[in-house]
């Protein structure tokens, strides 16, 4: 999706909920729509603000959990970080966090998939949700 497009969604979502979109929220919507890693609330705080948004930190807060509210934006809480954000309409996938770095690396694997499904049917159930993060390190070489 089209980043004028994600703003727009992101806008119609605010006003959905009965948010006033005022210039600076519309400002911290396009850097949010135009996010294409996981940034936590702090990054976006700050490149709202170095794009001329004056966006307090508090209004990023609300604003994101307006959005998580209205299903536009899915929040990730990885072990140890603070919470990251992404865009709810993405396909599927899975997460790799590297515990040294930080660095979240998104990745589908049809063969996790499948295996959690077998699993999930051999005890009677099929999956409606699911999550994977792998937390990781690089291995040194000798």
């Amino acid at each position: 999706m089209m980043t004028e497009e994600r703003a727009r969604q992101l806008e119609d979502a605010l006003r959905n909920a009965g948010v006033r979109v005022t210039r600076q929220r519309a400002a911290l919507l396009r850097v949010i729509a135009s996010s294409d890693d996981h940034p936590d609330a702090a990054e976006l705080h700050a490149r709202a603000e170095a794009a001329g948004a004056g966006v307090s930190l508090a209004t990023v807060y609300r604003t994101l959990t307006t959005l998580q509210a209205q299903g536009v934006i899915d929040k990730l809480e990885f072990r140890g970080e603070p919470a990251r954000w992404e865009a709810a309409d993405q396909s599927h996938h899975d997460h790799i966090i590297d515990v040294e770095t930080g660095e979240v690396i998104e990745f589908t694997n049809q063969r996790i998939e499948r295996l959690q499904a077998e699993i999930a049917q051999e005890l009677g159930y099929e999956i409606v949700h699911h999550r994977l993060e792998l937390y990781v390190r690089r291995v040194k070489e000798k």
